[in-house]
């Protein structure tokens, strides 16, 4: 028996419709496919978290910028397109699709997990109190800060430490923090300096550089607050971003293995730290 042309267009349509829906019978355009095709990713950046990333003779450079080409010699012909923006506006960015992943020293806590896919850590983000050279006999512990100002930045990981900080040292019957937030650790430091705050509370893998590129100004309390929290990088997640997350900490793993982290940290840090290779810790904070 015939079928009518119409018939016939019809039922080939719903087989093409039907292949299609069927998984692994039509090619993957997830991002990392599309990065690939258009030789490009974006990547968000705030270039002023020394010595993470910051701006040098116009161009950013700093330990991210280093592991992150260290990763992308996997993707070989991908040029990189880094937009400079304050930290405020990376997660937002990155919801809106501005940019294909974030780039830059991002705290791991349960917040942003619950939202974003992190790559494996690459620094410790554990938070520490940089305090004046000159104040290091009065204040030696949390304690030693009730009823002081202390600044950190807007929306970050440090900022919340020192906010569970402060609740501490009130439900034990102290005064608190009278806290003080910035757009920049950048404008903390300066505050710090003149002695309109008290202390700054920033990650200590960036205190090391800051104390010795300010010799004499600056000093570090000796015990941190809060618990082990690390850095990572950011994507969406999402199922279209999955497989330009596993490439990214593919890359890490392969660098934390083979001593290439370690020399990165060395360079830019003057020192070393262990951060996990095969897992992203859940976060307690």
């Amino acid at each position: 028996m015939k079928m009518p042309f119409r018939t016939l267009l019809l039922s080939f349509a719903g087989a093409c419709s039907l292949m299609t829906a069927v998984p692994g019978w039509s090619q993957t355009n997830d991002l990392l496919t599309r990065v690939k095709a258009n030789k490009e990713i974006v990547v968000g950046t705030e270039a002023r978290f020394a010595p993470f990333e910051y701006v040098d003779s116009g161009k950013i450079v700093g330990y991210d910028v280093d592991l992150m080409q260290y990763v992308l010699k996997s993707l070989p012909e991908a040029k990189v397109k880094q937009l400079d923006l304050p930290f405020q506006g990376l997660l937002p960015g990155l919801d809106a699709k501005r940019f294909d992943m974030i780039v830059t020293a991002v705290t791991v806590n349960k917040d942003r997990a619950s939202h974003f896919a992190f790559t494996l850590p690459v620094a410790d983000a554990t938070t520490g109190i940089l305090l004046r050279a000159n104040e290091t006999s009065s204040i030696k512990t949390p304690n030693d800060l009730n009823g002081k100002t202390v600044g950190s930045q807007t929306g970050s990981g440090q900022l919340q430490a020192l906010i569970a900080m402060d609740k501490k040292l009130k439900a034990a019957g102290g005064a608190g923090v009278n806290i003080k937030q910035y757009v920049s650790f950048d404008e903390a430091y300066a505050d710090l300096a003149l002695g309109r705050l008290d202390g700054v509370a920033q990650a200590i893998s960036n205190l090391g550089p800051l104390l010795k590129s300010r010799p004499g100004v600056f000093a570090v309390m000796p015990q941190t607050i809060g618990p082990k929290t690390y850095f990572a990088w950011v994507a969406r997640k999402d199922a279209d971003s999955a497989t330009l997350l596993k490439l990214f900490s593919d890359g890490i793993a392969r660098a934390n293995r083979d001593g290439t982290m370690k020399k990165l940290q060395q360079k830019w840090f003057g020192t070393t730290m262990d951060v996990p290779s095969d897992a992203l810790p859940e976060p307690t904070i």
